[in-house]
């Protein structure tokens, strides 16, 4: 994939939290993780990181939380940065949000 398409699947500059949401819920498939086990893993309910994926609203401590244990940071979260995370990360968070924008695809067809 060329910069321009890179760009485009991360949804780069994209603050909206229909973006945010996807963002985050690649995050955690891309690291293999059901939500209940971020919950614990971030220290809150599964309640309360559902809606943080929900609302496209993930708090300081489930960010810190991708940082530390993934190396996923806000900077992809919040905004589709993607050139400084590490390249395995980088390839599998890019499968996730290509299957999810094709997922979104098709709902709206």
């Amino acid at each position: 994939m060329d910069f321009d398409q890179l760009e485009h699947v991360f949804m780069r500059g994209d603050t909206s939290p229909t973006a945010i949401r996807r963002r985050l819920i690649a995050a955690r498939l891309a690291v293999g993780m059901q939500q209940q086990e971020v919950a614990k893993a971030v220290g809150i309910s599964k309640q309360t990181y559902h809606y943080q994926e929900q609302r496209g609203a993930p708090s300081v401590k489930t960010g810190r939380y991708y940082y530390r244990a993934h190396g996923i940071d806000f900077n992809y979260l919040l905004n589709g940065d993607f050139q400084q995370l590490p390249g395995g990360i980088s390839e599998r968070l890019c499968e996730e949000l290509s299957k999810l924008s094709s997922d979104a695809d098709h709902k709206e067809n």
